[in-house]
């Protein structure tokens, strides 16, 4: 019996073993800023080449119901805020953005530009000095959006008090709630950390907390120097290897959306979009190879 058991064994190991399956292609969506043409024609374009969704801003309430109609994801609204002891941390356009969000569990899009002091005086970039009033403000905004089914994703935006990844993860940790997380921009890291820097690790370290990452074609190189035109691409363009640092997106485990980044791209936006959408099945399927 213990000869036989050692044959089956041996043979079993001699047949081919099936292969791991393919990681499912997380969804990816266009940004407002290139999907153009509002509720009239952005969702069926966006629809037509086969994105999964759309990325808006606040205060606008069109577009979720349009990109709903279509059977789109409505996945955020982008909103800069400016933080100051003696303004409430909630407007009314903001309230009602949340509001009328209710029925499309979707994201509020929070990028942090300037931060006040007791003084009036803004606080220094990605200073810490500012945290505990900004948990304040940025916990009252969460409750509200709550209370509407919407979450927050902190947005690193190059020149804002909130500008690196880590100022975004260091303000998340603390509040430390499923329904406040981060952003990973791809050009806003490039122009602040420069190109020589491995995003690697500080994806691993926000990957707990990382609701959205963000990509567009761009160039290699002294990245800190250069202007939007070269970091901010169609996705097919630029020397920057994004094929790459999607891999290593997907490699960490990330499952959640990618969305494309076209501000200040002058082309045709559907020329633009079909280019883009080519080059991500392309990144996809270099998984393979």
């Amino acid at each position: 019996m213990h000869r036989l058991a050692l044959i089956l064994l041996t043979l079993l190991s001699t047949l081919p073993r099936a292969s791991a399956a393919p990681q499912p292609a997380n969804p990816f969506f266009a940004m407002d800023n290139i999907a153009r043409g509002g509720p009239d024609v952005a969702p069926a374009m966006l629809r037509d080449l086969g994105y999964d969704g759309f990325g808006g801003r606040v205060p606008d309430e069109t577009m979720a119901p349009a990109i709903a109609a279509k059977g789109l994801t409505f996945f955020n609204g982008y909103h800069v805020i400016n933080f100051d002891p003696a303004k409430p941390a909630l407007d009314e356009s903001l309230r009602g953005w949340l509001t009328a969000m209710r029925p499309h569990h979707t994201v509020l899009w929070l990028a942090i530009n300037k931060v006040a002091g007791p003084d009036g005086k803004p606080r220094a970039v990605s200073s810490a000095e500012a945290d505990a009033f900004v948990l304040t403000q940025v916990r009252a905004i969460a409750d509200a959006a709550r209370a509407n089914g919407v979450k927050v994703a902190l947005y690193p935006h190059t020149g804002f008090w909130l500008a690196r990844v880590e100022d975004a993860l260091r303000v998340a940790d603390q509040l430390n709630r499923a329904d406040v997380g981060v952003t990973f921009n791809l050009c806003h890291w490039l122009k602040v950390e420069g190109g020589e820097r491995d995003p690697a690790p500080v994806l691993r370290a926000a990957l707990p907390r990382l609701m959205f990452v963000t990509i567009s074609g761009a160039d290699a190189g002294d990245s800190r120097t250069m202007g939007w035109d070269r970091l901010i691409q169609p996705l097919d363009a630029g020397s920057y290897d994004v094929g790459a640092f999607v891999r290593t997106v997907r490699k960490i485990g990330y499952q959640g959306p990618v969305g494309f980044q076209g501000f200040n791209i002058k082309a045709d936006p559907r020329e633009v979009l079909t280019r883009t959408i080519g080059a991500w099945r392309r990144f996809l399927g270099e998984e393979s190879r």
